[in-house]
């Protein structure tokens, strides 16, 4: 497992695999469905190009349905999806 800080968040976002990310949702109590695959895809492929973490409305855009993200991710955003995705825990966050 790569090195993660003391919230659990990877150190280092190019570290992530999808083995990663089983496992993070794992300890979450998150079963990966599709839907939840397309959202963190879209995630890593936003970071890869801006290497930042997209604003949670990109990715419920990307789901196209507002309240779904939420309901993937039950305790957040920030806690859960970015968590899951490889994500540095953002600083400062909107959630659209």
């Amino acid at each position: 497992m790569p090195e993660i800080d003391e919230e659990g968040y990877l150190i280092e976002p190019q570290d992530w695999s999808e083995e990663i990310a089983i496992e993070f949702a794992r300890q979450e109590n998150i079963v990966l469905t599709e839907e939840h695959w397309s959202a963190i895809r879209f995630m890593r492929e936003y970071y890869a190009e801006h290497q930042i973490a997209p604003d949670a409305r990109f990715v419920i855009k990307h789901l196209g349905q507002r309240n779904r993200l939420f309901e993937l991710f039950p305790y957040g955003y920030v806690k859960q999806a970015c968590k899951i995705a490889g994500m540095k825990r953002p600083r400062a966050w909107s959630t659209g």
